[in-house]
């Protein structure tokens, strides 16, 4: 996109390369949840299940951005295989029953290198990011319609003089534009390349 930064992935010549992990806790109950990038493929561990997908064989990769209430910087790559198979990674991972720890650095470095290993393997992946295109016209609608409704709220508090009222809203507006804001500009519905990963879908 104009003015985004992207990650770019330099081309590699082909050669055995060493393995890369990657975990996360999905919950606080059962395993993590385990992805390592080998020369045979993605294998994953889930739930005292495991499997290898050849690069070549993932048709296609979805970033986001998906804060939650416990952590502002969360976020998920989706993934697919020719059969129709769906894996799921995020760069969070539960550490207590009061902590979601972020994991941004190794998240980013798996994700940057699986996009690498996929191109290596000469796979036509779709690669997407953001919202889909109806989800983010909802969100799109709701986030108006929100700021219709408190420029009203504002215009009736500042006719009647609530003064204590106008601090309020004008403090919860700008909390609701950061946070909402962010969530709106980062998941704009987008497709890239495998030379120009969106760097706003990364942490």
């Amino acid at each position: 996109m104009p003015g985004e930064r992207q990650i770019h992935i330099e081309a590699t010549a082909p050669a055995r390369r060493d393995v890369i992990s990657y975990a996360y806790r999905a919950s606080l109950i059962g395993a993590a949840h385990r992805f390592e990038l080998t020369d045979a493929g993605l294998v994953w561990h889930i739930a005292g299940r495991s499997g290898t997908w050849p690069y070549a064989e993932i048709v296609s990769l979805k970033l986001s951005y998906r804060p939650v209430s416990m952590q502002a910087k969360r976020f998920r790559a989706d993934l697919r295989n020719k059969s129709g198979s769906r894996l799921s990674l995020l760069s969070t991972s539960w550490q207590t029953a009061a902590l979601m720890a972020a994991q941004s650095e190794t998240y980013r470095d798996f994700i940057v290198a699986l996009h690498a290993r996929i191109r290596d393997a000469g796979s036509n992946a779709v690669l997407t990011g953001g919202l889909g295109r109806k989800t983010y016209g909802a969100a799109l609608g709701l986030t108006a319609l929100f700021a219709v409704a408190m420029a009203g709220l504002l215009v009736r508090a500042l006719a009647v003089g609530e003064w204590a009222g106008v601090a309020f809203l004008i403090g919860f507006a700008g909390l609701f534009t950061w946070q909402v804001g962010g969530f709106i500009r980062r998941n704009r519905p987008c497709s890239y390349t495998f030379a120009d990963i969106p760097r706003a879908l990364l942490p």
